[in-house]
């Protein structure tokens, strides 16, 4: 017996829907999906870096028409695809009632082990072909390692940033991120060694 194909969703419709469920979801490829923290909540190592990277970036970017945003905010990645990324920065106008960043130009998103692999590869994808999109930032949890995707034309360069003493500039947005801020109040386990990927 064939199964009845279900009606994909467009972001309006899913809106309209997430308004009615109790927890968050993303839409990929019109179809809701639970958002990871859904199933178990976050870690406290990637509570704690989401936190230190917005407070890190709240005060730089007061006054200058920037915001950090949570992944309370979706971002639109295709027709029938919506992400909550773990923080957005989001510049321009604030838009009252709206359920998704307009204006992205930085992107964050905190890695944990269950959710890796789609953030390094399909959501960064997408990520880059959004038109506002200047920086991507991929962010480890388990040791101090952050990938930085820098939009230079109609390419991207990719900067690694290993050492607890490094700053990631993002003059774009006029803020820093200093992998002290970032990992403040953390411990790792000493000599611990990133996987080779």
């Amino acid at each position: 017996m064939a199964q009845t194909a279900r009606r994909l969703m467009s972001v309006e419709e899913f809106f309209d829907w997430q308004q009615r469920q109790d927890f968050l979801y993303e839409l990929v490829d019109g179809v809701p999906v639970p958002h990871v923290k859904m199933m178990t909540g976050a870690s406290a190592q990637h509570d704690r870096v989401t936190v230190n990277i917005i407070a890190a970036l709240h005060g730089q970017l007061r006054g200058t028409g920037c915001r950090p945003t949570t992944d309370d905010i979706g971002l639109r990645t295709g027709i029938s695809t919506l992400h909550r990324p773990a923080v957005t920065v989001e510049c321009g106008d604030l838009i009252l009632d709206s359920y998704e960043s307009r204006t992205p130009r930085l992107v964050v998103e905190v890695l944990s082990p269950s959710t890796s692999t789609i953030d390094r590869f399909r959501k960064l994808e997408e990520y880059k072909r959004h038109p506002t999109i200047a920086y991507i930032l991929l962010v480890e949890t388990r040791w101090p390692s952050a990938t930085l995707y820098r939009r230079d034309g109609e390419s991207w360069m990719t900067q690694a940033f290993e050492a607890i003493d490094e700053t990631i500039d993002l003059p774009i947005i006029g803020a820093m991120l200093r992998m002290t801020d970032v990992y403040d109040s953390m411990t790792f386990a000493p000599h611990r060694e990133a996987p080779i990927s």
